[in-house]
């Protein structure tokens, strides 16, 4: 799908869902406050964008879905969960569920489940157990092969959907030791299970994304046929662990969303409420906090632009692009909404408030997407155990090589480039050193420079100060490689597990942002749609990343702050996704009295 064509899909979809502020919409924010409020499932949502076809954007072309690349699924996903982060993973895990049979299943079993969901069959992803959490080859649920099929024992806790969905697909040992290679995928459905060999656990209530149906199932002896094998028998793990690369990118899609809807609540509070005779707004320090905060959700859409077209246009490369994203994203965006809590002030304690009320549900509502599909600890782990090799190559890289990456660079952030037909079976569980955000990220700052003597006065001078700041920290690889070096021969057996080489990790995440956010510039300026690119923004999320490192050190521009400002206020007053894409939200059709600049004075 084309830029064009998907930012037209978006705004068709935005027109039909409506203005959330608008109580007579599909999907108003009252609504979604009274299902948090009650902790109710959102059948009603669920049902009308299942009727609208959303689920086809998550499963093959192929098979009968209408899903060609994971970014229209992504897109879509945002514009759901920028009004209910809890109906947007409902919907999701039928999708994410399905995952295991489109990677390893047969023709015949995709369109069978495809067919199914089509007439109304959801499915739930059963990987988790309760004492077990991510350590997955110490998963106890057994499938013991009987004539026929297997017989399946133990429980799945907690999942997603799993008293919702009709169908479970589930990772279960069917090998005597529970090796890399005893592990097999299995889909059990309810409706054909024997009484009392299914049992559904009593739903679990959680801090945030409250309306979702989060529980369990119990199997006793539940017979599943063999045709309900998803791939080879042992194949299990692997088929595991890509499902959950592609997950952990997919759920991306709340944080930013949730932090477009509070960045927006607190700007307009912020112009509305006049204090000492002048609005908030115009605060120096509160206009700061607005652009620092637009700042790094940009630095997040960056990320999440190259990852989430990784899939399809670097699948080798995915372990360590998901990894990446799923750690830099929601640890950057919770301290983005901590940032909003001191513009709102009061405001962030009143919960049911159809406009402030949302922010809170955001704060905790965010937390999901740290936690599922492999936690901060998972991704940083992954992250640390290929970063000699990362770093090995990002250092000592052949031009050709590098000219490889910078080509499959121009493609992952070039928003209008053709990506190649999704086909997760061919992602890989290492990268072997490839990271093409880093290893390409030479060119890009030399095709930045060229922009830069393109441009006129400020834009130039704000490029410049921008390619310099992104060198500062592609400088840092050398100096981690060393520190990580030392750290090996240091620790020896100890190294893997020690707590350093996290901290080494996190480092190198920050600097294959730093790396996104150059290459989104360089790819896609020509796409954007007015009032992007501003170098302006470029140079001040660089400069977020920069103070991660040295927190108290001067912006280089202090300046271009106060333009970024102005991006965002014009982004919104155009009522423009907060996103490097160029996507219109539903008209504003919220009755007068709930404006408000009204309501916050």
């Amino acid at each position: 799908m084309s830029q064009a064509e998907l930012a037209d899909l978006a705004r068709r979809f935005e027109q039909y869902l409506g203005d959330p502020h608008d109580p007579a919409s599909r999907m108003p924010f009252t609504a979604v406050l009274d299902h948090d409020e009650h902790d109710t499932f959102p059948y009603a949502f669920v049902g009308m964008l299942r009727r609208w076809g959303f689920l086809d954007y998550g499963l093959p072309a192929e098979q009968g879905g209408k899903a060609g690349n994971p970014e229209t699924g992504f897109t879509l996903m945002r514009l759901v969960a920028r009004r209910d982060g809890a109906t947007a993973i409902a919907l999701g895990l039928t999708q994410a569920a399905f995952t295991p049979v489109w990677i390893a299943g047969t023709d015949e079993q995709k369109r069978r489940q495809i067919a199914d969901i089509h007439g109304g069959v959801g499915l739930s992803w059963g990987l988790s157990e309760a004492a077990h959490g991510s350590d997955l080859l110490n998963n106890e649920v057994v499938a013991e092969r009987v004539p026929g099929g297997y017989r399946l024992t133990g429980e799945k806790w907690p999942i997603g959907n799993a008293t919702y969905s009709d169908r479970m697909v589930v990772f279960a040992r069917t090998g005597p030791r529970g090796g890399a290679g005893d592990y097999s995928i299995l889909v059990v459905d309810k409706w054909r299970a024997e009484a009392e060999t299914v049992r559904e656990t009593h739903p679990v209530r959680q801090h945030g994304v409250r309306a979702l149906d989060l529980s369990g199932l119990r199997f006793d002896g539940v017979f599943v046929p063999e045709s309900d094998l998803v791939g080879a028998e042992g194949q299990g793990l692997e088929i595991a662990l890509k499902t959950s690369q592609t997950a952990r990118l997919v759920i991306l899609s709340l944080a930013l969303s949730g932090v477009d809807t509070s960045l927006r609540t607190a700007l307009e509070f912020a112009q509305g409420r006049v204090l000492f005779d002048r609005p908030v707004v115009d605060v120096p320090y509160t206009g700061r906090q607005l652009a620092e905060s637009f700042a790094e959700l940009m630095i997040a859409d960056a990320v999440c632009l190259g990852a989430v077209r990784s899939l399809q246009a670097s699948p080798a490369q995915v372990s360590v692009w998901s990894s990446v994203a799923k750690y830099v994203v929601p640890t950057l965006l919770e301290e983005t909404l901590s940032r909003l809590n001191v513009v709102l002030g009061a405001r962030v304690f009143l919960r049911t408030h159809p406009r402030f009320g949302m922010h809170q549900k955001m704060l905790r509502d965010l937390l999901v997407t740290n936690m599922a599909d492999g936690n901060t600890v998972v991704n940083l782990r992954n992250i640390g155990h290929q970063l000699p090799s990362l770093l090995q190559q990002a250092l000592t890289a052949e031009a050709g090589v590098r000219g490889e990456a910078a080509e499959r660079a121009a493609v992952l952030y070039g928003m209008d480039t053709e990506l190649p037909t999704y086909r997760p079976a061919l992602q890989e569980l290492s990268s072997r050193g490839m990271d093409d955000a880093v290893l390409a990220a030479p060119d890009s700052l030399e095709r930045l420079r060229a922009l830069a003597e393109e441009a006129a006065d400020k834009d130039r001078d704000r490029l410049l100060l921008a390619a310099g700041v992104a060198e500062e920290l592609l400088d840092r690889l050398g100096p981690l490689r060393e520190r990580q070096r030392l750290l090996q021969a240091d620790l020896g057996r100890g190294y893997a597990h020690s707590a350093e080489l996290f901290d080494l990790a996190q480092e190198y995440c920050l600097v294959h942002a730093a790396a996104a956010c150059v290459h989104t510039y360089v790819h896609s300026h020509g796409v954007m749609a007015d009032p992007l690119p501003s170098p302006a923004l470029l140079l001040l999320q660089l400069e977020r990343l920069r103070l991660r490192f040295a927190p108290y050190e001067p912006y280089r521009d202090p300046d271009a702050a106060e333009e970024v400002l102005a991006l965002l206020v014009r982004l919104d007053s155009e009522n423009r996704l907060l996103s490097h894409w160029p996507i219109t939200l539903a008209d504003r059709t919220a009755p007068a009295g709930d404006v408000p600049r009204a309501e916050a004075r």
